[in-house]
C-alpha cells in the first residue's frame, strides 16, 4: 500500500471513529484479509495515550502491539518469534528518538502540547509513519 491509500484509508477509519491504536491493528488485520472486531475493540483502551493522554501515545503502544499481533505468542503451543522482543524493543527505541526528541516525550499530552489542533496536525503522520516503520521491522526480522 503507498503513502497515498494509506494515508486515505486512516482518513477513512477516523471519519467512522476509530483512533490510532485502533487504526493501527485494523491496518494490521487488513495486510492478511481479516477483521477482529474483538481485537480492535481491546486496542481501544490504548487510544488517546490511555484515555487522557496521560500515557504513551497510541501510535507507540498500538505498534507494540501491532508487532506482537505478527510475532507474539497467542496459544499455548505457539512460541514467539525469537526476535520479537528485540523488535518491540527496535520499534520503542525509534518512535522515541523519532518522536520523542521531535515533541518534547512520547507521552500523548507531550505530543499533543495541550493543544487540540495538534492532534489533527500531528498525530495522521504519526501513526502512517508507526505503521510504515513496524511492518518495516516485522519485515526485516522475515515476520511477513
Amino acid at each position: 500500500m503507498g503513502d497515498f491509500e494509506l494515508y486515505f484509508r486512516m482518513l477513512e477509519l477516523s471519519k467512522q471513529g476509530f483512533q490510532c491504536a485502533q487504526i493501527l491493528m485494523i491496518l494490521a488485520l487488513e495486510s492478511e484479509g481479516k477483521e477482529d472486531s474483538d481485537l480492535v475493540r481491546t486496542v481501544g483502551g490504548l487510544n488517546n495515550g490511555l484515555a487522557d493522554a496521560s500515557g504513551p501515545c497510541g501510535a507507540l503502544t498500538g505498534c507494540c502491539c501491532l508487532i506482537s499481533y505478527f510475532a507474539g505468542k497467542g496459544d499455548a503451543d505457539e512460541l514467539e518469534d525469537p526476535a520479537f522482543l528485540s523488535m518491540v524493543s527496535e520499534f520503542a527505541n525509534w518512535f522515541k528518538e523519532e518522536y520523542g526528541k521531535l515533541y518534547g516525550g512520547y507521552i500523548c499530552a507531550e505530543i499533543l502540547n495541550e493543544d487540540p489542533k495538534n492532534k489533527l496536525a500531528r498525530c495522521p503522520e504519526i501513526v502512517k509513519a508507526s505503521y510504515i516503520k513496524a511492518m518495516e521491522i516485522l519485515g526485516s526480522a522475515g515476520v511477513i
